[in-house]
C-alpha cells in the first residue's frame, strides 16, 4: 500500500458529526499530497465556510494523518473554491444518505419501472 492509499484509508474512518459519511466518500477531500520524507498536504473543504465543525474536523483530519505510520508532518489546508456540492460525494454516499440521482442519465432507459 503506497502513503495515500494508507492516508485515504484513515481519513474513511474520519466522518462528519452531521452526516453518517466519512470525510473521504462525503467529497471533503480535495487533495492528498506526499513527499518521499514523510511530509503530507492535505486540501480539503467543509459542506459550508459557516459549518459548525470548522474548528474540529480539519484538526481530526490531520490526526488521522498523522496516525499512518511514515507519516512525519502533516499540513491541512482549508479551502472553499471550488465549494463543497453533493456532486462531490461518491456514489456510495449519496446512497448512505438517500440522494436518489445517482443512476447516471445514460443508464435510465435501462431501468424497468413497473
Amino acid at each position: 500500500m503506497t502513503l495515500e492509499s494508507q492516508i485515504v484509508a484513515a481519513l474513511k474512518r474520519v466522518y462528519d458529526p452531521e452526516m453518517p459519511v466519512n470525510v473521504y466518500d462525503l467529497g471533503l477531500i480535495y487533495g492528498i499530497q506526499t513527499d518521499a520524507d514523510g511530509r503530507v498536504a492535505i486540501r480539503m473543504t467543509l459542506t459550508a465556510p459557516n459549518c459548525p465543525v470548522a474548528g474540529s474536523l480539519p484538526a481530526e483530519v490531520e490526526r488521522a494523518a498523522r496516525a499512518v505510520p511514515g507519516v512525519a508532518d502533516v499540513k491541512v489546508e482549508l479551502a472553499f473554491d471550488p465549494p463543497w456540492s453533493k456532486n462531490s460525494m461518491s456514489e456510495a454516499a449519496k446512497l448512505a444518505l438517500g440522494i436518489e440521482d445517482i443512476i447516471p442519465v445514460g443508464r435510465l432507459g435501462s431501468v424497468r419501472r413497473p
